[in-house]
C-alpha cells in the first residue's frame, strides 16, 4: 500500500512537469512565431498575411498594406508592395521615415493579375475586372 502512494506521488510530479514543458514550449514557439517580422513605418514587430483581393502584404491583426517590413529571421528588407526583397535601397528621409529608394514605379504579373504602379496612378487588372486609382479616385470596371 505504501508503495502504490509512492508511485502514485512520483506520477504526479511527472504530470505536473510534463505539463509546465509544454506550456513553455508553446509560449516559446508562439514568441518566436510572433516576432518574425517588423514593421518599418511602425516598428511593431507584426504576422503577416498576403490580402487576396490586392495582392498586398498586410498586417494580419490591422489588415492594413505594410509598406516595408524586415523579416528577423533572414535578416532581408521586403518591400510589402511586392515581396521584392530591397537590402541596401532603404533610405530614411529627415523626418526619420524609412522610403524604399524605388517605389515609385512598378509592375506586378502573375497569370491573370496584372498590378502597374506609376507614382500616385494604380492600375489593377485580375481577370475580367480592372480597377484604376488616381489622385485619389477609384474607378472599376468589369468586362463583358
Amino acid at each position: 500500500m505504501k508503495n502504490g502512494l509512492i508511485i502514485g506521488l512520483i506520477v504526479k510530479k511527472i504530470m505536473k512537469k510534463l505539463l509546465f514543458i509544454g506550456l513553455a514550449t508553446s509560449l516559446l514557439l508562439t514568441a518566436c512565431n510572433n516576432g518574425r517580422y517588423k514593421d518599418l513605418t511602425s516598428g511593431e514587430t507584426i504576422k503577416l498575411e498576403k490580402d487576396e483581393s490586392t495582392g498586398l502584404m498586410v498586417n494580419s491583426e490591422t489588415h492594413k498594406p505594410v509598406y516595408i517590413y524586415v523579416d528577423t529571421k533572414t535578416h532581408d528588407t521586403i518591400y510589402g508592395a511586392t515581396g521584392q526583397v530591397i537590402n541596401g535601397s532603404v533610405v530614411v528621409k529627415s523626418d526619420g521615415k524609412y522610403k524604399y529608394d524605388g517605389d515609385d514605379e512598378y509592375k506586378i504579373k502573375d497569370g491573370d493579375y496584372k498590378k502597374k504602379v506609376d507614382g500616385d496612378e494604380i492600375k489593377i487588372k485580375d481577370g475580367d475586372t480592372k480597377t484604376k486609382t488616381e489622385d485619389g479616385e477609384t474607378k472599376k470596371k468589369q468586362d463583358d
